[in-house]
């Protein structure tokens, strides 16, 4: 079977509402879109510009018409060409060792930026001189910023203190090598499943419905054959959207015994019956009749998805015990909000006033054209009806916003029929792709629950970051904030302070 056309943004409108929707120029998952040497870069020009025109200067990362930023971000012409390679579109999480997402390590940072200073990024204090008090919600991800990504909810869950010193140090997450070179990894699996083809877009709401029609096509390749990866997915945690992309769906079980002793054990829990997300999506609907352990011992259900995330290391072994915390929360993110789209749960009016949508504008006429004729070669020529073919396509008969996520919630509905438990983590050797081996473990809603209210706690400013257990202070030695860490240093002597008086204990009692 020929891979399903995944759509790639051509055109040179950059985004209005905050969030990273050229794939192809993706970066970070924090607030700015450019690299260090791109900083450098527009830095530069704006002081040539400056010196020889008398008007003000308007920077591109607050420039709202993205013309600017368009130029540097997205250098690709207007045209609709096939693409053999493409960027990833993958939020790209993985480090050298083990779990340190945005880490600089010192052999890999630019020469003329060290750990104690201040970037250009760097927030700046309030008027009077005093530390801003407004909440990491407030000060990253509000409008017109991008809103959360599963990368800022799971991130924290490494040490909060150093994505903290990151967000405020940096104001985005620094490129690294290793990332680099894990960004082709994830590049060569997604080639083995889509065909990626460039799509102009003219507007805001192109370049959403764009990614909605991805997700429509992701799905649609998960039914036709089984597996589907890089699927962007969307909802509301806590009030706040959330956006994030799985790296692969499939309806085969990486582990049957593993997921049979999951059931047994969780059959005992609740006296022999299934789960809500073992429950057919329909049959979660529905009243159960007074004999309902009639149908539970004959449910089958024929797409179940498991969920998995792959993540690239440059040693050749698998991470465990706290390195793998941060995986297994972004696992049950995952599965968290594609359940929740798979139910029609998600408010799609939040997510377009969000990212400041007009749901009912109509795509454009070139945007159309493109994502039409990209499947005119699929349609069915009907033999009662020789003149199907030039029926309006697909996405004319959806040409709005609203349409097509409706559109995208009956896909849900059709490739989804329930969710497993089974979470599995796959890793791979940075170098070449290598699988290393795979960790898995079980979804539990009350454990990513409580781990979505006590990050969110510290995002709505209710709480300062926390750093890391004297268990895990193994996190330190790869931390480039290391030296001039607050919680490190209170850790330090704490336990100084416990040493001197266990030997003041000591001589007292030899006395």
């Amino acid at each position: 079977m020929e891979p399903r056309p995944i759509s790639q943004c051509s055109a040179g409108h950059a985004s209005d509402y905050g969030s990273d929707i050229d794939l192809s120029t993706v970066t970070s998952e924090y607030g700015s879109e450019f690299d260090p040497e791109e900083v450098r870069l527009v830095g530069k020009l704006l002081t040539q510009i400056a010196s020889t025109a008398p008007k003000s200067v308007v920077y591109p990362s607050i420039q709202h018409d993205g013309s600017a930023a368009a130029a540097i971000a997205a250098p690709h012409t207007a045209s609709s060409t096939l693409l053999r390679l493409r960027s990833p579109s993958v939020e790209v999480e993985y480090d050298s060792l083990s779990r340190q997402p945005w880490s600089v390590p010192k052999e890999e940072r630019p020469a003329d930026q060290s750990t104690h200073q201040t970037p250009n990024l760097v927030q700046a204090p309030n008027d009077d001189g005093h530390e801003d008090s407004r909440s990491p919600l407030e000060r990253f991800r509000k409008r017109p910023q991008k809103p959360l990504s599963v990368t800022d909810l799971v991130s924290p869950a490494w040490c909060e203190l150093q994505y903290w010193y990151a967000l405020t140090k940096f104001g985005r997450k620094p490129r690294t090598a290793a990332m680099k070179q894990g960004s082709k990894v994830h590049r060569v699996l997604e080639e083995q499943v889509y065909e990626i083809v460039q799509v102009q877009v003219k507007s805001k709401e192109d370049r959403f419905g764009l990614k909605i029609w991805n997700t429509i096509q992701g799905l649609r390749t998960l039914r036709e054959t089984g597996l589907t990866r890089e699927l962007e997915v969307w909802g509301v945690v806590e009030g706040q959207v959330v956006n994030g992309i799985i790296d692969e769906i499939s309806y085969t079980c990486p582990d049957p015994a593993f997921e049979e002793s999951l059931e047994k054990s969780k059959a005992e829990k609740v006296g022999g019956t299934l789960s809500l997300g073992q429950l057919s999506i329909i049959q979660s609907f529905q009243n159960v009749g007074e004999d309902s352990m009639a149908w539970v011992g004959s449910l089958k259900l024929e797409r179940v998805v498991y969920i998995a995330d792959v993540k690239t290391r440059g040693v050749k072994s698998t991470p465990a015990g706290a390195s793998l915390r941060p995986t297994w929360m972004q696992l049950m993110l995952y599965r968290k909000l594609l359940e929740a789209l798979a139910l029609n749960t998600v408010d799609a009016e939040t997510i377009f006033a969000r990212y400041d949508l007009k749901p009912l504008e109509q795509f454009t006429e070139i945007f159309r054209l493109d994502v039409g004729g990209m499947y005119a070669g699929d349609m069915h020529m009907d033999g009662e009806n020789p003149f199907a073919a030039l029926q309006e396509s697909e996405i004319d008969s959806h040409g709005n916003l609203s349409a097509l996520w409706s559109l995208m919630i009956s896909e849900f509905s059709m490739a989804i029929d329930g969710f497993s438990d089974v979470l599995r983590a796959e890793f791979r050797w940075s170098t070449t792709g290598e699988l290393i081996g795979s960790e898995l473990t079980r979804y539990e809603a009350p454990v990513i629950e409580a781990y979505i209210a006590s990050e969110m706690s510290w995002w709505r400013g209710e709480r300062k970051a926390k750093g890391v257990e004297v268990e895990e202070a193994f996190k330190c030695r790869v931390c480039d904030f290391a030296d001039n860490c607050t919680w490190r240093k209170e850790k330090i002597e704490e336990a100084t302070e416990k040493h001197r008086l266990r030997g003041s204990s000591g001589r007292k009692s030899s006395v």
